[in-house]
């Protein structure tokens, strides 16, 4: 019982966290306001990007009741994602793409990722993030039908968002201050259990017809994609910062969505 009251404080955490979902404080907490602690709530973050996903899947199947077409349907449906999440990962991958890219040292980087403006780096980034995941919402729609694209968002949401979390557990934090370092790094125990759960979640699409393969190759890209840039932070900043997280979350997400679409034509 105890297990599952921290389990339960830790899935609200998270989606205090991650989402303005508003979570309601549960009897037993005792700072349900205060910032989670990533060495242990990591745990039910899967479960927690699951419902973030199930809220833009209700969109997308209130859209195809209404017999939208499927590209204003996804346009729709990506934009209750952005908002259930205030945009939160967005804003991550603009101030990473910002930051590596415009920054010339390590501490001029770290400088513009701080910054709240956004330039041209992470401007395109942005919108080339909004546009990949458009268009990989809408192919679903239109060839595999609103079924396996709800179960494909939901599945993708939380995967994502676990494999976020690889920068955070791999690299130490690049400033002794901000988001990253308050979080902790995550124990070796909560991120098992958050790969377990993460991985029971992607293959949910097989319930509307998806092939495990296109399952597991999302798992594989995912991954890869959050590799990808925990390696580029790495080679950047020498570290790890909230943003970059967000920036992998990202990157995960469009990965996951082209595992699906590649896997439609094998």
């Amino acid at each position: 019982m105890n297990f599952v009251r921290a389990f339960l404080a830790d899935l609200a955490a998270c989606l205090r966290f991650y989402s303005r979902i508003p979570v309601p404080a549960l009897p037993f907490e005792t700072d349900p306001h205060a910032m989670p602690d990533f060495r242990t709530a990591v745990r039910a973050l899967p479960l927690a990007g699951a419902i973030i996903g199930t809220t833009a899947a209700a969109v997308l199947l209130l859209s195809t009741l209404l017999q939208l077409p499927a590209p204003f349907a996804a346009a729709l449906t990506l934009a209750a994602l952005v908002r259930v999440t205030g945009a939160f990962h967005e804003d991550g991958l603009a101030d990473t793409a910002d930051g590596f890219g415009g920054g010339a040292t390590r501490e001029r980087k770290l400088d513009i990722m701080k910054d709240s403006r956004i330039g041209t780096y992470g401007g395109a980034a942005l919108v080339l993030s909004l546009i990949l995941r458009w268009q990989a919402i809408s192919f679903l729609l239109s060839t595999s039908g609103d079924d396996m694209a709800a179960w494909a968002l939901i599945s993708v949401a939380a995967l994502s968002r676990t494999v976020a979390l690889m920068p955070l557990s791999m690299l130490p934090p690049a400033r002794d201050d901000g988001a990253a370092w308050r979080a902790g790094k995550p124990d070796a125990a909560a991120l098992a259990i958050a790969a377990i759960l993460a991985m029971g979640l992607a293959f949910l699409p097989v319930l509307a017809g998806a092939s495990t393969r296109q399952c597991a190759l999302s798992i594989i890209f995912a991954s890869a994609a959050a590799a990808f840039v925990t390696r580029l932070s790495r080679r950047h900043i020498g570290g790890q910062t909230g943003d970059v997280s967000g920036a992998a979350q990202q990157m995960a997400e469009i990965a996951a969505f082209t595992a699906f679409l590649i896997g439609s034509h094998v």
